[in-house]
């Protein structure tokens, strides 16, 4: 059921935005019959449709001997009660769907504990709409019936769920920023972007590591995945593949998987992949762009990594270049699942970005040491050596492990950021 409000964009998309709520139906295991949709000034407050299309609705979930009906937006508790009511069958809203694909997906423990939490948060107001069997006969105090009680004990138990599952991310949000600690040093990227734009696929592709898990489908990774991924032969960095977002995201599921999101406010750069091959790819960049501000990331360094570029044909590539070249300058266009040139122009960008993090450093070494002369160019990314009388001078880009095992090896900081190579 698709309800775009006369005077917003959503009502020139309403076609599209129902071919995502259709694949989301399927993600979700329930297979679409049939289509409603009605243009409104505003809601309902009590149905949210008006009573001629809520009849409507009821003829046709009757006549296509539909089980369920799914709202593209999302309702209030007494909305979907109400609707229910009307029409006999049972009323999910967007967000509800969501929240069911991504209790399917979770794997991580800690994935399970945020869609749990964001589930109860969801449920806690609609009990009531649950308990509509067991409503109470008579009023008064002292008379109340089974229905109130039951769902006095309910709210009272979710309630004491949704703390005990706060308390225990907190403590993951603990330990995940230890883990970051000790990556501090090292820089990092992280990969942000609507869902099914191939995330994963550009992770797996720049890391090289066949091991990731790449589906065709709406949130296919849930659980944050961190992979090292070499620049050049001395340079290292990490990046993080988030949760993918989508339009009307439910607020609840943002601020369940906060903890995991904090990647995102931790990295140096992010890398903002986009399905080049969408025809509203530019809708899906302010969704995302909308979130990463919710979260406080909106002025983080940005890349934007047009993907999919394979599915487009050449003329459309040419057009879709021509035009970024000014409405985003800072992007690059790649074929992730093919590995073409693009990522290896994305890897050149990402050296360079680590370089301008990595600082210059200038060593003295004793000319006899050349075991930490052999070290450094292991290790670190030489810009210069210098053999002078004294001891031969080392200017280098390291991060600290690297240069306080020099020290450790005999080496003296001469000047920690040299401007005529800085």
């Amino acid at each position: 059921m698709g309800v775009p409000l006369k005077r917003t964009t959503a009502r020139l998309h309403v076609e599209e935005h129902l071919e995502e709520l259709e694949r989301l139906a399927d993600t979700a295991g329930a297979q679409v019959v049939g289509v409603v949709t009605q243009q409104l000034d505003r809601p309902n407050p009590s149905t949210y449709l008006g009573s001629g299309k809520l009849e409507e609705l009821s003829e046709k979930a009757r006549e296509l001997d539909a089980t369920l009906v799914i709202f593209d937006d999302e309702l209030s508790p007494s909305q979907g009660k109400n609707i229910e009511e009307a029409i006999g069958k049972r009323v999910m809203d967007r967000a509800e769907v969501i929240l069911d694909i991504f209790a399917t997906r979770a794997r991580s423990s800690e994935a399970k504990m945020q869609v749990e939490l964001a589930q109860l948060e969801y449920l806690l107001p609609r009990l009531t709409r649950m308990w509509t069997h067991l409503e109470k006969t008579r009023g008064g105090i002292g008379m109340r019936g089974p229905g109130e009680t039951q769902l006095e004990t309910d709210r009272r138990l979710i309630g004491h769920r949704i703390r005990v599952l706060k308390e225990r991310l907190t403590d993951v949000q603990r330990a995940r920023a230890v883990q970051r600690q000790s990556r501090k040093q090292v820089f990092r990227a992280a990969l942000v972007g609507y869902t099914n734009a191939g995330k994963s696929s550009l992770l797996r592709s720049l890391s090289h590591a066949p091991d990731i898990f790449v589906e065709d489908r709406l949130f296919a990774t849930l659980d944050p995945l961190t992979r090292e991924v070499s620049l050049n032969d001395q340079q290292r960095m990490v990046v993080t593949d988030t949760v993918g977002f989508i339009r009307k995201l439910p607020h609840h599921l943002v601020a369940s998987f906060r903890a995991t999101l904090e990647e995102v406010l931790e990295a140096d750069v992010l890398l903002h992949v986009i399905d080049a091959s969408h025809p509203y790819w530019e809708e899906q960049r302010e969704v995302v762009d909308e979130v990463l501000a919710e979260l406080g990331a909106h002025e983080k360094e940005m890349v934007y990594v047009f993907n999919k570029i394979d599915l487009l044909s050449p003329e459309e590539a040419e057009g879709l270049r021509t035009r970024l070249r000014n409405l985003l300058p800072n992007h690059v266009m790649v074929s992730a699942a093919q590995g073409d040139g693009g990522v290896l122009e994305l890897r050149s960008m990402l050296l360079d970005r680590s370089r301008r993090h990595t600082p210059l450093v200038e060593l003295r070494l004793d000319h006899a040491n050349g075991k930490l002369l052999a070290e450094l160019h292991r290790s670190a990314e030489v810009a210069a050596t210098r053999h002078g009388e004294d001891a031969t001078y080392v200017t280098a880009r390291m991060d600290a492990a690297t240069l306080a095992r020099a020290t450790r090896m005999g080496a003296t900081i001469v000047a920690p950021d040299p401007s005529p190579l800085s």
